[in-house]
């Protein structure tokens, strides 16, 4: 158990350990996605979208926890190894990464796909096609906003073992 927390509170040292994180964020992400997108089912106005941010809400820090990049590993680090993290998520721009996720940061993320969950809201009020047809826009949303969040946490890991 000593061995899974010291673990969890390490950033990714080499490739392998790189795309295992990915990997293991990737599942997690879609299992997310998979339930988020049940919500689009529901004809209930905003429920999708409150639905999609909660979800957000919880799994960008899980993601973040896979990569060593949550404000709590961070600070475990050295100062000098802090500032490599701060520079390499300055680098990649990464604006969930090392940061508290907050529904404003969560919101910003899910402009990114703006379109898509306005077409889901409009969608889901056509009898059962438009209903399974928002529940997909949903889940592509959510797939997306999370892709690119392993994306940019699997960089700014590559960047810090660049800089050593």
């Amino acid at each position: 158990m000593a061995s899974t927390a010291l673990q969890l509170y390490a950033l990714p040292r080499n490739p392998i350990e790189i795309e295992a994180a990915k990997v293991r964020s990737r599942k997690r992400l879609t299992r997310t996605a998979a339930i988020a997108s049940a919500a689009s089912i529901i004809p209930l106005p905003g429920i999708d979208i409150a639905v999609d941010a909660g979800a957000l809400l919880k799994l960008i820090p899980e993601i973040n926890r896979e990569f060593g990049l949550t404000p709590d590993q961070i600070e475990q680090l050295s100062p000098n190894k802090q500032l490599i993290v701060y520079k390499a998520i300055v680098a990649v721009g990464g604006a969930m990464i090392g940061k508290l996720i907050t529904r404003e940061l969560v919101i910003e993320a899910l402009k990114v796909v703006g379109v898509r969950l306005t077409v889901k809201q409009v969608s889901k009020y056509v009898p059962i096609a438009g209903q399974a047809l928002s529940a997909v826009i949903g889940f592509a949303a959510m797939q997306y906003v999370g892709r690119q969040h392993i994306k940019e946490c699997a960089r700014v890991v590559d960047l810090i073992r660049e800089m050593k």
